[in-house]
């Protein structure tokens, strides 16, 4: 019997991780429109829980306030522990970004209760809300190894390159730094001041697509949008990045950021970045390239600026 169990929000992730969806680890359908019957004595939950005692929930943003509570009160009934126990005594641990992703039709883990109730004043609570409210204090209870809530892609940003160049450093690799091309009506951009001001929006102005994006071979990428089905080559699959397709003249080592060393190489047309899926069905070499080694394309993103988010506030654009 397994004493610890890896659960995921989604099949694909949980494929990836040898784990559980957790709906279906609680017995529970999303679609089914009825919920599982939990009686205490219930002898087959009991012999389910019986040698857990460690969780790992990854993408817990995910994971909403109404299924937490549904997993803490089936713990506690499975355990015989008193319900003031959280998750019967089991030691949850969660991994992931609070504002990554939304859960499906549930509540925010971080949601601020204060701000409702001041709303709804005079008004009884539900049933839903109230276990809501106790997953919301089950959630503050927990000891946060690394509490940084990241309200900001610029800082999210930032600590992701970190890592990156210091591996760089480590393997003697110069950093790479793929350039956006950004277009207005077809055309590109010639002003440089806006060029830099475009480069340096942050990636939830640019339909997540940043400006400037480091590379290192070896880094860890994922899909984020099915390529081919029947090649396993779909959305939320891990891979390794391991090299840079580009036009060779498109090449500079003019400092476009301080954030990254100075040997750092920027790329200003990118062709397609070389991924290695080791799970994707492929079989047979692509063009003379090795096994299980895909080249991912560039990808295109339209969205509007808001011109008060380029210049200063003080400065009115001349040109629309």
């Amino acid at each position: 019997m397994q004493m610890m169990r890896k659960l995921e929000p989604t099949g694909i992730a949980a494929a990836e991780i040898d784990g559980m969806i957790i709906h279906s680890f609680l017995g529970e359908q999303r679609n089914s429109g009825k919920p599982r019957t939990i009686k205490p004595g219930d002898s087959k939950l009991e012999k389910e829980w019986r040698s857990v005692e460690c969780l790992l929930i990854d993408k817990m943003s995910m994971i909403g306030l109404t299924l937490l509570a549904k997993l803490n009160r089936i713990i506690s009934i499975a355990k015989h522990v008193d319900p003031q126990v959280p998750f019967g005594g089991v030691n949850i641990i969660f991994f992931g970004d609070y504002l990554q992703y939304r859960p499906v039709y549930d509540t925010l883990l971080h949601t601020d209760f204060s701000l409702s109730s001041k709303n709804k004043s005079g008004k009884l609570p539900t049933e839903k809300e109230i276990q809501q409210r106790v997953a919301r204090s089950l959630i503050l209870q927990i000891n946060c190894v690394a509490p940084i809530l990241m309200f900001r892609n610029e800082v999210r940003t930032q600590l992701n390159n970190k890592p990156a160049i210091h591996n760089a450093a480590q393997l003697g690799h110069v950093p790479m730094v793929c350039i956006a091309q950004d277009t207005c009506n077809g055309k590109p951009i010639e002003d440089p001041i806006l060029i830099k001001k475009l480069l340096e929006l942050s990636d939830n102005k640019t339909e997540h697509l940043p400006g400037l994006l480091l590379f290192v071979p070896g880094m860890p990428a994922i899909l984020t949008q099915n390529i081919a089905i029947e090649l396993r080559l779909i959305n939320g699959i891990n891979g390794i990045f391991q090299q840079l397709v580009y036009q060779a003249d498109s090449v500079s080592t003019d400092v476009l950021s301080e954030i990254f060393p100075k040997n750092t190489q920027y790329i200003h047309r990118l062709l397609y970045a070389l991924i290695e899926i080791a799970k994707s069905k492929i079989e047979s070499n692509l063009e003379e390239l090795q096994p299980k080694l895909v080249p991912i394309p560039v990808i295109e993103q339209t969205f509007r600026v808001d011109v008060s988010d380029v210049f200063p506030k003080d400065k009115k654009s001349k040109s629309n």
